[in-house]
């Protein structure tokens, strides 16, 4: 059993002092370095499969203790494990409790024992001062619809779109995929209705977006879906054309950009490809679903102008028209 206790304490990345573990076992140091001892051979013969480096327990001189270490290219690097903890707290798509988790255990599962105090002062001041847009975890939401997509099951779910009650919806929905986007995960899924026969089929050809906080409840069907051939959901070629997380037809648009650098559009929309270029402006083509690309047009002020669809240029005009009352007399 303390042989086991040990190899615990060791697998979690934490310390191992032996007079500590002599002192609690009631035991000389001698026999916790036999239980080292062994944890060691046992790594080198059975885990490491003949590796010698692939995991190893080493001795601190600063820290006066036992820690496991894997091969170096297991694990992530100081801007690596930075990279992502920056990618983490920015999305705040976690309540405070659960974000500090994932980062302590990314740290302690991923970082070199050398690296860990470095690490931890780096995004300590911003783990400190993080704001969670989410009250609630969401992260055993995650994983159930995650199961649900790839068992192929179908879902009822009830919704809230909005504040009001009145705002709640019940669907039964086949789920796709799920995305994050500027704060919030969404799930895809394509509107299920009944057939005469009384089976399940798409209501629609494009998949809606629902956002993964405001599905209040949802259990699974007994029924299963099945994508055959052309029904096939394509999760990147979707991702490329719903940037806004706005569900509709796939929309064919035509933007003029003013001004030198067309990177703003392009960054922007993956599918975007430059079909003209001025001494002052270019042309670009893209495709997108639904009309959420206009509230991000509207945020590009001047610098742009919607070219076509042309029932999309007249409701970007209505937008501006009305935004423009808003500031006279």
């Amino acid at each position: 059993m303390r042989i086991l206790e040990l190899y615990d304490e060791f697998t979690k990345g934490h310390p191992v002092n032996k007079a500590v573990l002599a002192r609690k076992y009631h035991v000389d140091e001698r026999s916790i370095q036999r239980d080292i001892d062994e944890i060691r051979i046992f790594l080198s013969e059975v885990l490491a499969d003949g590796k010698e480096d692939e995991c190893k327990i080493l001795y601190s001189k600063a820290e006066k203790c036992f820690r496991m270490e894997k091969n170096k290219s297991s694990k992530m690097s100081n801007s690596q494990i930075l990279a992502v903890s920056k990618i983490i707290l920015e999305s705040r798509a976690f309540p405070v409790e659960e974000v500090n988790e994932i980062l302590q255990k990314m740290v302690d599962s991923c970082v070199p024992a050398e690296s860990m105090k470095l690490v931890q002062e780096l995004i300590g001041n911003e783990r400190f001062h993080y704001v969670g847009i989410q009250k609630e975890g969401l992260q055993d939401k995650l994983w159930e619809i995650g199961l649900a997509i790839h068992e192929k099951n179908l879902l009822n779910i009830d919704y809230c779109k909005g504040s009001s009650k009145r705002d709640k919806i019940k669907r039964v929905v086949a789920p796709v995929s799920i995305l994050f986007s500027e704060y919030y995960f969404y799930l895809n899924a394509f509107i299920m209705e009944k057939n005469e026969e009384g089976r399940y089929r798409r209501k629609y050809d494009f998949p809606a977006i629902f956002r993964l906080d405001r599905i209040e409840n949802y259990k699974k069907c007994k029924e299963s879906f099945v994508e055959r051939g052309s029904e096939r959901f394509e999760e990147g070629e979707f991702r490329k054309r719903v940037q806004f997380m706005y569900g509709g037809d796939l929309q064919r648009v035509l933007i003029k950009f003013y001004g030198e650098n067309p990177e703003p559009i392009t960054d922007r929309l993956p599918t975007a490809t430059i079909v003209e270029q001025g001494a002052d402006y270019f042309i670009i083509k893209a495709e997108v679903y639904g009309k959420g690309i206009l509230m991000w047009l509207l945020s590009q002020g001047k610098k742009v102008e919607l070219l076509s669809p042309e029932s999309l240029r007249l409701e970007m005009k209505e937008s501006i028209e009305e935004m423009l009352k808003l500031y006279q007399g």
